[in-house]
């Protein structure tokens, strides 16, 4: 019967102790995995206080626009007073020599132009600030992390402070600049007051210019009217001497004329005097000057004889040394090998030839330079003579002008003295009346192009008024402009000068952003976050520790068959599999007052997690023995890196992932996140379906091996019964 044989296998346990206290001790195996682990766990960072980090303060602090900028004292004072760490402050070589030797898991250096580096900001290339951190992670690995993590906050906290302090000085920039606009605002009103000044000036411009227009249109009628008359005037030529008296006025006007033309002649002719003066002193300079020159060619091209002559006796001296070196070497060569008085030898040798190398080379460059200053002044000297050759013609020319400047000055004077006795002798004015008839007719001739000028002069007047108009609506423009620019940069003025920059400001502009950290399904501790991934370890443990200490295979009785067999076993392990179960949740609940979503299923899931341990190891334990425990310890191998209970399970290798759809710990974990953090109890469910599925598999495939084993082992005592 299937209750007797489950009975002899309860008394056989409970009557047996070497199987009793062994069965005892594995129902706690899950209590050291998942209690032990998480209690040492719990909380690392709530004893954070406790790890000794060491601070080397460097810096030697800077000025910025007149403030003393001390970061490295004000970082450090905020390090005691953040208890974060166990700061140990202390000098630079006892720090780096105690992180050696494992006093401090971490430094942080805090270099000596820590503050300098923060005043470079608005310079071309300014410096980053740095800070030294240094951790001793064969010491432990997880503390640089933290350290790591410590870091970026105080790296935060730093360059919120920088900000804020360049943002202090850059509000007091913008009051600067409001009062930069405001005096460019003034500016600009002075600017729009010339404007509407010149506005006017060129409007009245414009109206005089349209009235010049107008007149030049009727100075253009006047002159066809004069033209027409001058033809008249040669035919009534002859009517002139009626005018004589009028002519009379004319010649004086004529005389007076001549006076001027007679005065600056007399000008002229003192100028070109002067000049010719000039010239000739000129002219008496060049050819010292010219000489001089030919002087400097001559002693040139001896320079450049004798530096030819140098550079062939440097490569006579050259070829001489190289005769030298090779008697020397002779010499040298019977002195022993790598003697100090050898090497000193060589030595000298090879500078010697270097020298007299470097000598003719130098010769040569020399001889080179002088031919080419030899050629050049050979040009210069060119040049003088053909300048002088120039200035005797202009003196010449000068002589000539000055012939000719006597000559004018004389036919004036004689002008003079004709216009004095015309006016003396006026009588004869018929005669001139006579030739004022020829020269009539020039004046038409004159009074034509006149016409011709004066309807140019039309054309002009019209476009320079047309011009005058842009002028005006330029100007116009600008006045506008300018009236606007004042007025938006008394607007800008006042903008800027509305900006209150206080603290609060400063602050916001060091850390503008604000990150709320606002979690879904928050996890309050590193021990409830590692709770599913522990607590399915430990029952996966104890399930396989339990296989060691009660026998999986072996039945306390003759079983009726593979049923009752199976049944016998099972019912013994799932009770140990709940006990361990519940053991674990009251731990985890008064020992470690894990906080969950539901208890109750927070129990009905452990006990699941229990079965489906129990059914596995069962099965690969009863059927395979010894090597089913191998196989079981190499599922919790890869149910340890797959399961998603540390990290996620994209960060693991590629080829790992696909297997942990086919391990239980990987629902099981799932499930217990579901359950003790999410509250999502649908996704719970669907875990619960999975692994029961893995327990129905397990319980048919133990079934199944019983079954065939009953056949081999108990048939003929079934039937004898």
């Amino acid at each position: 019967m299937r209750e007797s044989l489950f009975k002899k296998e309860l008394l056989s346990v409970l009557r047996n102790k070497k199987l009793l206290i062994p069965i005892i001790a594995v129902l706690f195996i899950p209590v050291l995995y998942s209690g032990m682990f998480l209690w040492a766990f719990w909380d690392p960072y709530d004893h954070l206080a406790d790890l000794p980090v060491a601070i080397v303060n460097q810096d030697k602090g800077a000025d910025f626009e007149g403030k003393e900028l001390q970061l490295g004292n004000e970082l450090v004072d905020k390090l005691k007073e953040s208890g974060d760490f166990n700061f140990k402050f202390v000098n630079k070589e006892e720090g780096y020599k105690d992180l050696k030797n494992q006093k401090y898991y971490m430094l942080i250096e805090i270099p000596s132009e820590f503050s300098s580096n923060a005043t470079t900001l608005l310079d071309d290339h300014p410096e980053k600030l740095k800070l030294v951190y240094v951790p001793n992670e064969s010491y432990n690995f997880l503390s640089s992390q933290i350290g790591e993590t410590a870091i970026e906050k105080i790296k935060s906290s730093i360059s919120e402070k920088i900000t804020e302090t360049y943002a202090e000085t850059m509000f007091d920039k913008v009051t600067e600049l409001a009062d930069g606009m405001g005096q460019a605002s003034d500016g600009a009103s002075k600017i729009n007051d010339g404007a509407a000044e010149l506005k006017d000036g060129s409007s009245l411009i414009y109206d005089k210019l349209s009235l010049l227009a107008d007149k030049s249109i009727e100075f253009n009628d006047g002159v066809g009217k004069i033209n027409n008359g001058s033809k008249e005037l040669v035919a009534g030529s002859k009517t002139l001497a009626d005018g004589l008296g009028q002519l009379q006025e004319g010649q004086n006007t004529l005389k007076s004329a001549s006076d001027q033309l007679k005065a600056g002649h007399e000008q002229m002719a003192a100028g070109i005097h002067q000049t010719k003066e000039g010239l000739g002193a000129v002219n008496e300079k060049l050819p010292a000057v010219v000489a001089g020159t030919e002087q400097i060619g001559a002693g040139a091209k001896t320079l450049s004889t004798s530096l030819q002559q140098w550079q062939s006796e440097a490569q006579k001296v050259n070829g001489g040394m190289a005769v030298l070196q090779e008697k020397l070497q002779g010499l040298i060569g019977q002195l022993p090998e790598n003697s100090p008085e050898r090497l000193e030898l060589e030595g000298a040798l090879n500078q010697l030839k270097t020298g007299t190398a470097e000598l003719a080379g130098a010769a040569g460059q020399l001889a080179n330079g002088g031919n080419e200053i030899a050629a050049k002044i050979g040009e210069l000297n060119t040049g003088q003579k053909q300048l002088q050759q120039g200035v005797n013609e202009l003196a010449k020319g000068s002589e000539k002008l000055e012939s000719g400047a006597q000559e004018i000055s004389k036919g004036q004077n004689e002008f003079q003295a004709g216009m004095n006795t015309f006016s003396e002798k006026f009588a004869d004015a018929k005669a001139g009346a006579d030739q004022l008839a020829n020269g009539s007719t020039v004046l038409a001739g004159g009074l034509g192009q006149l016409q011709d000028g004066s309807a140019a002069f039309k054309d002009g007047t019209a476009q320079l008024k047309d011009g005058a108009g842009k002028i005006a609506d330029g100007n116009a423009t600008l006045y506008d402009g300018s009236e606007e620019l004042a007025s938006k940069l008394a607007d800008g003025a006042d903008k800027a000068s509305s900006v209150n920059a206080n603290d609060d400001t400063f602050s916001m502009m060091a850390g503008p952003v604000k990150v709320d950290n606002e979690k879904i399904n928050k996890v309050p501790n590193y021990g409830t976050g590692f709770a599913p991934y522990f607590l399915s370890l430990g029952l996966f443990v104890g399930a396989l520790l339990l296989s060691i200490v009660f026998p999986l295979r072996e039945p306390a009785g003759v079983p009726k068959n593979g049923m009752s067999w199976f049944t016998s076993k099972f019912l013994i392990l799932m009770g140990i599999g709940i006990i361990q179960a519940l053991i674990s949740v009251l731990i985890m609940f008064v020992g470690l007052k894990i906080e969950v979503q539901s208890v109750p299923l927070f129990i009905f899931f452990a006990i699941i997690t229990s079965l489906t341990f129990i059914t596995l190891i069962q099965f690969f334990v009863t059927t395979f023995g010894d090597p089913g425990r191998f196989i079981a310890i190499i599922i919790l191998i890869l149910q340890l890196t797959t399961s998603a209970g540390t990290f996620p399970l994209e960060l693991i290798p590629n080829f790992l992932q696909p297997i942990s759809a086919f391990l239980p710990m990987t629902y099981t974990v799932s499930g217990f996140k579901a359950v003790i953090s999410s509250g999502d109890f649908s996704f719970m469910w669907h875990n619960v379906g999975i692994l029961a599925i893995f327990i129905v598999l397990f319980i048919a495939g133990t079934i199944t091996f019983f079954t065939g084993m009953h056949k081999k082992r108990f048939a003929a005592a079934a039937v004898s019964e």
